[in-house]
């Protein structure tokens, strides 16, 4: 069967700018290297206050924190007396991370630039395994990635994710990978003779802007315990 030829060529026109489009697109890695690189400092170098709020009440042991950036909550679970140790994709944000662990003499800090992507953790080897903000622009498995964090998770430990919920308040928008912490535990459907899932809600904060600007947040709060034999 034979198309108008018009139509024919408007198709593969159409096809090539798609696949152009996907070319040209940057890799994650690309990403997060030009976000990081192209300013001193990205955040604020303070541990996220509600996965403080959540890991506060926990005894410290061992915790991996997916997606560490610039190293806050790494350098924070280890001054709560936690040996912590932050994967990211950027080399710029971990090399960042590593110089402020050294300034501040934090020797139960450790930081490997990981493409969590292709990560395989060892099975049942910290306690704690947390993932604040872990959302992305670009191409990000997150399931996929939380489910294998979560095979990291000793017997007795926990995963704990914070997550965008929405955007500012009266905002409708709800970006990359945006979900209530509901939404989350079903997307990770991780066995429930294994797994309970203690916290599963969404908390309000207020939050400012680079540009000054106040508003509100929602974070959506997960934690699930690991239960034990």
């Amino acid at each position: 069967m034979t198309g108008h030829p018009q139509h024919s060529a408007a198709h593969k026109n159409g096809a090539l700018a798609e696949h152009e489009a996907a070319d040209a697109a940057p890799s994650p890695v690309e990403y997060w290297e030009v976000r990081y690189s192209g300013q001193e400092r990205v955040w604020s170098g303070r541990v996220n206050a509600t996965m403080a709020a959540v890991v506060g009440e926990l005894t410290p042991g061992s915790v991996i924190d997916l997606g560490c950036g610039e190293g806050g909550d790494v350098l924070w679970l280890v001054e709560q007396g936690w040996q912590a140790h932050g994967l990211d994709i950027s080399s710029t944000a971990v090399g960042r991370a590593r110089a402020e662990a050294d300034a501040r003499g934090l020797e139960g800090a450790s930081f490997t630039v990981t493409d969590l992507s292709t990560w395989q953790p060892e099975p049942e080897s910290v306690d704690l395994v947390t993932a604040s903000f872990f959302q992305s622009n670009v191409a990000l498995d997150r399931t996929a990635i939380l489910r294998a964090a979560a095979s990291a998770v000793r017997p007795g430990g926990r995963l704990v994710v914070i997550s965008h919920a929405q955007g500012p308040a009266g905002s409708s928008h709800r970006g990359p990978n945006m979900a209530t912490a509901r939404e989350d535990a079903a997307e990770l459907d991780l066995p429930s003779d294994r797994w309970t899932v203690e916290t599963a809600d969404e908390r309000r904060r207020p939050s400012t802007g680079h540009d000054g600007q106040s508003s509100e947040l929602v974070d959506a709060v997960l934690a699930m315990l690991r239960r034990r034999g």
